[in-house]
């Protein structure tokens, strides 16, 4: 597997990738999170041009995609109910999925971004159990509650390597 940058000829696969992610997540007791429409194309398009979307490939097919910046994240400067493992410097992931058709490409993706920076943060729905479970596998620590700008609650995780 690799990792590239996402390009705007790759959008219809990443509309197809996060279409069938919303009916997992539905299936699987989540249908909130994302509901039937995030993220946007104009979402994606945005983030693609920003150089933070980011595909993951295996034999020259698209397989996963998901958004990374290392950059301050506005929605983590308050967290409750906890605390973060510390302050420095980190990079976020947002908005991950894949095909589900080869094992193992959610951790390559997260164990990418961790090797980019050294720190990163990520959090999920409360209902997002499948992430919840690879979060904590990858050993990834349960910080506490952070709050979306739209008022949405996320459980929010950190793992920094030392």
């Amino acid at each position: 597997m690799k990792i590239r940058n996402a390009t705007l000829e790759d959008l219809d696969i990443l509309l197809k990738l996060y279409d069938n992610a919303r009916s997992f997540m539905a299936a699987h007791d989540n249908p909130t999170q994302w509901g039937n429409t995030y993220p946007s194309r104009g979402l994606l398009e945005s983030d693609i041009e920003s150089g933070c979307s980011y595909v993951c490939e295996e034999y020259q097919n698209v397989i996963a995609t998901f958004y990374y910046r290392f950059k301050e994240e506005d929605s983590y400067r308050r967290i409750y109910n906890g605390h973060w493992l510390d302050e420095s410097p980190y990079g976020v992931v947002h908005r991950i999925t894949s095909s589900g058709t080869i094992r193992g490409t959610g951790s390559f993706c997260l164990d990418w971004a961790l090797s980019q920076c050294g720190n990163l943060r990520i959090d999920t729905h409360r209902d997002n159990r499948v992430m919840q479970h690879l979060l904590e596998k990858k050993q990834f620590t349960r910080c506490g509650i952070i709050y979306l700008a739209d008022s949405c609650e996320r459980i929010a995780y950190q793992k920094k390597i030392v």
